[in-house]
């Protein structure tokens, strides 16, 4: 069923990036995924990465990354269960420098050094706000558009008047811009620069290769090179410890995963941004 009056296609890939994003933001997931890179863990293990969460959130987070396909578990014995990266797990990790080399360019500067794993979490706050991704795939596209006419794209079965409240939000945000109340709305720098971003979601979530991104009818630049940039972190990062590669089957993250967390951990890591957009 489509969700916005644009192409099929265009539809189904939004869906299929929404999807994506609601799989991976909420509280913890990523900092979990992270802490599972490498071999299969016993959940003491985990649970020992992860000592902010109690037992019964860390199970509840686990069942829900296992029913998404990003994490599975497996019984050895009654005593012996371990939890790893699904294939599909694996292949996202990729997708997240991809998102901190965007924060560090365009989220505004943070009064101390922040760890990668905050820039992400940052991030994707912003890209999952309501009707975020299809009003961003809009103004891509036609590079500007009154809000009527938005409205009518991104929410054909409402009333038109309902877009504003998320237009405001992604202003406020510091994605779209316009230059006063009626006129066109447009990306700003940093939501033009979330082509990489956006891309490759949508190649991960359709199983393609992430340097298909490059081709995105929309968020692509068919002449780019597919390699990502290098991206220097404003925190210094060792070398990386690749995942496995019998299970891999795209390019290993350019990090080991604990330097995504703060130096000194907290009892509780600072939750993602609250509402209100990036201004840290």
């Amino acid at each position: 069923m489509a969700i916005t009056a644009l192409p099929p296609d265009a539809d189904a890939d939004i869906a299929r990036v929404t999807e994506a994003l609601a799989m991976i933001t909420p509280r913890w997931n990523v900092r979990i995924l992270l802490a599972l890179s490498g071999p299969p863990q016993r959940y003491s293990e985990l649970a020992a990465k992860v000592s902010w969460l109690q037992n019964s959130q860390l199970h509840l987070k686990l069942k829900s990354l296992c029913d998404t396909g990003l994490v599975e578990r497996t019984e050895h014995t009654a005593r012996h269960v371990t939890y790893g990266h699904t294939a599909r797990g694996v292949a996202l990790l990729p997708v997240l420098p991809v998102i901190v080399t965007w924060a560090e360019e365009h989220l505004e500067t943070a009064d101390r050094p922040l760890p990668a794993i905050d820039q992400i979490e940052d991030s994707l706050t912003l890209l999952t706000r309501r009707h975020a991704a299809p009003i961003l795939w809009v103004l891509k596209s036609r590079r500007e558009v009154s809000g009527r006419a938005l409205a009518r794209i991104v929410m054909p079965s409402s009333d038109w008047t309902n877009i504003y409240p998320p237009l405001r939000q992604l202003v406020a945000d510091g994605l779209v811009d316009t230059d006063g109340m009626g006129q066109p709305y447009r990306l700003s720098a940093a939501g033009d620069g979330l082509g990489p971003v956006l891309g490759t979601l949508s190649a991960w979530s359709a199983g393609q290769p992430l340097d298909q991104a490059a081709q995105h009818p929309v968020w692509g630049h068919p002449q780019a090179k597919p390699a990502p940039r290098p991206w220097v972190s404003s925190q210094s990062r060792p070398a990386p410890t690749a995942p496995p590669t019998a299970r891999a089957a795209q390019p290993s993250p350019a990090w080991h995963n604990g330097d995504l967390f703060s130096h000194a951990t907290p009892t509780r890591p600072k939750a993602a941004i609250p509402a209100g957009g990036p201004r840290r």
